[in-house]
């Protein structure tokens, strides 16, 4: 690879990744003149918009409206050596000096794996329709290969069966970045094999499972994976290698269609799709240059991903971009577009930020940012991407798998917790997501995220995204006003 796609390459990462840690790794290599000055915004809200009636008028959503939370293992679990659970890329990755904020680990987290019970009546307290959450590979098979683990199966059994006794719908991820150690040693998703051994895991996740899970996604935002992991260096595995980024990409993708068939092969009538995180990508300035610059950010960003699954290629300007000798060129089998593209049910899209580029194929920011400092707070941008989503690719059933952010939750002397800049935050988003359906688009399902304060990856346990305050120490469990309201929200099926 030439040093100028490898130049490309490092600027289209340096702001697009949603995973918490994008800030640390990918500001600190941006120049002044390319990130612009952004108040942080978002926790603290304007107005007392719980006094103050919504200017839109009451927003009803269709009827039957998925309304849910998420979370993934890793982030919630803990147990990390119980019941016969094997090593993971975080696990190694978490315990390395320094990859990790106060070096915190996973190990604990916010120990479902023991609480799960309190934690589904929490939910059902809630009034949560649909609960969106993530199987541990490594729970279910230690090495990444081999008979399933029936302990780690059983542990998934009771959680779906609690969900359904509760009335919520079970929404299961097979992969949220917990890669078993055993398979990165033997080359990670730099190797073609990975995705076959995923495509078994998955079958033997079905076979178990699938006769009580409504809806299976795939593979969570691989190219968080391929840019974090990969090109950064700051999520599992920590490697910097932007000659591998994109055949990692490749694999992730082949990873997905793999299990689609796996799915299908069962005979469960099961839905599946992929959980992509897309950021609309808009120009910084009216120039031509800026317009050129962006549709090709575009293309690494989304197109990738979207037109893989959902036209079976890759985008031409980003294989032209990259060049005829790149890894992911030299990685294209004969009929893996096919197996990419096996037909889905629906698509997961999670929504965190936009993305500004300028002529030069930077990026800037535009609008105030979160506690993490990579997201910039615009509603707009559901609006946005979900119709584009409709207009490009035909009206796919989506479910927004993810959205929400970080704010400085504090327990008060009275036991609470007021996040009333959260609410500010959801309401606007909810409100861009109704109008977004009322223009067309077949939005089926909302889960915020998350559920619970959780290990936010390499910001360790610094920043709390959840609707419920975890008091680590204790692992006590508080609804912060944001998931009283919420309550309100689900309720009512509306603002």
């Amino acid at each position: 690879m030439s040093k100028l796609p490898r130049r490309r390459l490092l600027h289209r990462a340096a702001l697009s990744a949603t995973a918490a840690g994008a800030a640390r790794a990918g500001l600190a290599g941006a120049t002044p003149a390319v990130v612009a000055t952004a108040a942080v915004g978002g926790c603290d809200s304007s107005q007392d918009r719980e006094n103050d009636p919504d200017p839109r008028g009451p927003l009803r959503f269709p009827p039957g409206f998925g309304w849910g939370a998420a979370t993934s293992a890793y982030q919630i679990e803990g147990a990390a050596k119980e019941d016969g659970r094997g090593e993971s890329v975080w696990d190694t990755f978490s315990h390395t000096p320094g990859r990790t904020r106060n070096g915190d680990t996973g190990d604990v987290a916010a120990d479902h794996y023991h609480r799960y019970r309190d934690d589904l009546d929490l939910m059902a307290d809630l009034g949560l329709r649909s609960y969106r959450f993530s199987i541990s590979w490594p729970r279910i098979q230690a090495d990444g290969t081999g008979k399933p683990n029936q302990r780690g199966l059983d542990f998934y059994r009771r959680l779906v069966d609690g969900l359904h006794e509760r009335g919520i719908a079970p929404m299961a991820t097979l992969f949220h970045w917990d890669l078993p150690q055993a398979l990165q040693d033997a080359g990670g998703w730099e190797s073609r094999d990975t995705a076959h051994r995923f495509a078994e895991y998955a079958d033997a996740v079905f076979r178990a499972l699938g006769d009580r899970v409504p809806v299976w996604l795939t593979i969570n935002e691989p190219k968080t994976v391929v840019q974090n992991g990969y090109l950064w260096g700051h999520h599992a595995p920590g490697r910097q290698d932007p000659e591998a980024t994109y055949l990692v990409a490749h694999h992730l993708q082949l990873a997905h269609g793999l299990a689609v068939r796996a799915l299908r092969a069962t005979g469960q009538a099961g839905r599946i799709g992929p959980a992509l995180n897309l950021h609309p990508c808009y120009p910084a300035d009216d120039s031509p240059e800026a317009a050129a610059a962006t549709r090709l950010y575009d293309g690494y960003e989304n197109r990738l991903y979207l037109d893989s699954v959902l036209k079976g290629a890759y985008p031409r300007d980003v294989l032209a971009d990259l060049g005829p000798d790149s890894r992911l060129a030299a990685g294209i089998s004969d009929g893996d577009l096919d197996v990419i593209a096996s037909p889905v049910d629906l698509l997961a899209v999670q929504y965190y930020t936009p993305i500004y580029v300028t002529a030069g194929g930077d990026t800037t920011r535009r609008w105030p940012t979160s506690e993490a400092d990579w997201q910039q707070i615009y509603p707009e941008g559901m609006y946005d991407i979900l119709t584009r989503v409709t207009r490009d690719y035909g009206r796919i059933p989506i479910t927004v798998t993810e959205n929400g952010l970080p704010c400085p939750d504090r327990l008060g002397p009275d036991g609470t917790v007021d996040d009333s800049g959260r609410i500010d935050f959801l309401r606007d988003h909810f409100a861009a997501a109704h109008r977004a359906i009322a223009d067309g688009v077949p939005l089926e399902s909302y889960h915020v995220w998350s559920l619970l304060d959780n290990f936010e990856w390499a910001e360790g346990y610094d920043q709390r995204w959840g609707l419920v305050y975890v008091d680590y120490p204790t692992q006590r469990r508080v609804l912060k006003s944001s998931a009283h309201w919420y309550r309100t929200v689900i309720r009512d099926n509306g603002l």
